[in-house]
């Protein structure tokens, strides 16, 4: 049985920005670097934990910019889909290293808990604002595409949970400047640790969904299957598969059981119809269609292979 194939092309590739990406890897080399040594030479834990978190967001911006550089090469032979798929991949590692971060932090700060350190805080106060105005460029800089791409709503998330906690180290440092409150720097560490865990797991889970194909949540089957069945000529869409390639194509790949044996002209016709009904009503930008008629086969919506 042959099968159609249609891919619509009015989505729109978003430019990912790559300058934006480095500059923001720029940025955070420098603020690394200063917290490492401020942390060092205060002894504040909330100062370092920042380091390391803006550690971890360098990697993550480096792992999302050769992601996005991925994405651009085509497609060739032994790679049918090119590195579509990068990008989601790319927002997985950075979920799960936010996570990984977090839970150091949390080990640490239960240490820092027992063998309380008087702390330099005025260092600290002046490289959390390094770090807050440093940060906050790079959001700047990112916010725009994150709204629209998954790896770069991953690197823009990791800069700015550092941005919320380099204000916490601030805040932290003007309690120990004032009030001698030392015991904050680690409240402020396991804070920003948790903190970090609720928005690396969400990340984590949206990315882990596309990565195994699952029908995306906005998309209710049933309503696309009925949206179809009302054309003529149709008996039955079956066999329904839906999932994201990547942010912004989205597949659809199904059987067509037809109510008469129509003519590949006229199948062409009805597949038109089918592709502006999914473009227009659910945002299927790619669609393979398997048309039969009188053929033995399971006409469940949902087939287990």
């Amino acid at each position: 049985m042959s099968q159609f194939h249609s891919h619509k092309h009015s989505h729109n590739h978003k430019d990912l920005k790559g300058q934006k990406l480095l500059i923001s890897i720029v940025l955070n080399i420098v603020i690394t670097v200063a917290q490492v040594i401020g942390g060092l030479v205060s002894g504040s834990l909330s100062l370092l934990s920042d380091a390391l978190h803006n550690f971890s967001d360098v990697l993550s911006l480096i792992v999302s910019y050769v992601a996005s550089r991925l994405t651009k090469k085509k497609a060739s032979i032994d790679k049918t889909f090119g590195y579509k798929r990068a990008e989601i991949l790319a927002a997985f590692i950075n979920a799960s290293t936010l996570i990984i971060v977090a839970v150091i932090l949390i080990k640490e700060a239960i240490e820092r808990f027992k063998n309380p350190q008087v702390i330099d805080s005025q260092i600290v106060i002046w490289l959390a604002l390094l770090a807050i105005i440093g940060n906050g460029l790079s959001v700047l800089l990112l916010k725009k595409d994150s709204k629209h791409n998954i790896n770069m709503r991953s690197a823009y998330l990791h800069l700015l949970t550092d941005m919320l906690a380099s204000v916490a180290v601030l805040v932290g440092g003007l309690l120990m400047k004032y009030y001698q409150l030392y015991w904050v720097d680690s409240l402020l560490t396991l804070l920003i640790a948790l903190y970090l865990i609720w928005v690396g797991y969400d990340l984590s889970k949206t990315s882990t969904k596309m990565l195994m194909l699952f029908t995306p949540e906005h998309i209710n089957i049933k309503d696309v299957v009925r949206a179809v069945n009302k054309l003529p000529k149709v008996n039955k869409l079956h066999h329904v598969h839906i999932w994201n390639l990547s942010d912004d194509e989205l597949h659809l790949e199904a059987h067509l059981d037809l109510t008469e044996d129509i003519t590949t002209t006229e199948f062409n016709t009805l597949l038109s119809t089918i592709e502006t009904i999914l473009h227009d009503e659910f945002d299927i930008n790619h669609v393979t269609i398997q048309p039969e008629f009188n053929k033995e086969d399971p006409k469940e919506v949902i087939v287990q292979d």
